[in-house]
């Protein structure tokens, strides 16, 4: 299904980040690439399908890669893509929030 959008910037970041899981599997990529077994792992309490569409709909919207190596059993890797990358500067800013007013 098409995304549809008004011209707010804002709108359309907030449409490719709006889930609190995209979020945090973004800043784990933001590491290094990683497996789906260690995706699952470091996103504590999300579930293997919710994992799955998130991760899908990141490869969709251009923000992460998916590399499938033809071996047995099957690996694939996620990595950020350079318009991926770009989420970093977002994702610093939340976490300087986060340290700032947490313990309110």
């Amino acid at each position: 299904m098409k995304k549809l959008y008004t011209k707010c910037p804002v709108e359309y970041t907030v449409s490719i980040i709006s889930d609190k899981w995209k979020v945090l599997i973004i800043r784990d990529l933001l590491e290094k690439e990683k497996r789906y077994s260690e995706l699952m792992k470091s996103v504590v309490g999300i579930s293997d399908k919710v994992l799955a569409k998130n991760l899908r709909e990141l490869e969709q919207d251009g923000i992460i890669n998916r590399k499938v190596y033809a071996v047995v059993p099957p690996k694939v890797e996620y990595s950020l893509t350079e318009k991926g990358q770009e989420l970093k500067q977002i994702l610093k800013e939340m976490e300087k929030f986060g340290l700032k007013y947490r313990e309110e």
